[in-house]
């Protein structure tokens, strides 16, 4: 991939361009955090070929809402169901309103 492809693909919500190092600024959080929400299987990032993680700004959207449940009290493991479910009822009526369109 070139310099340019590269830069092309930043505008991709699910390109990983982010390192954990930044991820974690962005977020106000610690790495430990974002490595915490992998661990649970909210988000998966991608491993750069020397195996350093990588977020995409769709996992940053994601990671972010469950810091919002953790900062409010819930346990970490529950705010990441919590955060799985809502991803999936927002699919799903996406999917429904396609569905009605058609």
């Amino acid at each position: 991939m070139t310099a340019d492809e590269s830069f092309d693909r930043l505008d991709d919500d699910d390109y990983p361009a982010y390192t954990m190092g930044r991820a974690a600024e962005m977020l106000g959080t610690s790495q430990g955090f974002l490595r915490a929400v992998g661990e649970a299987r909210l988000i998966t990032p991608l491993r750069s070929e020397g195996g350093h993680r990588r977020y995409s700004r769709y996992q940053l959207r994601i990671a972010a809402r469950a810091r919002e449940l953790v900062d409010q009290g819930t346990p970490i493991e529950a705010a990441c169901r919590i955060v799985i479910l809502e991803d999936q009822l927002e699919e799903a009526q996406r999917i429904y309103a396609e569905y009605r369109r058609a």
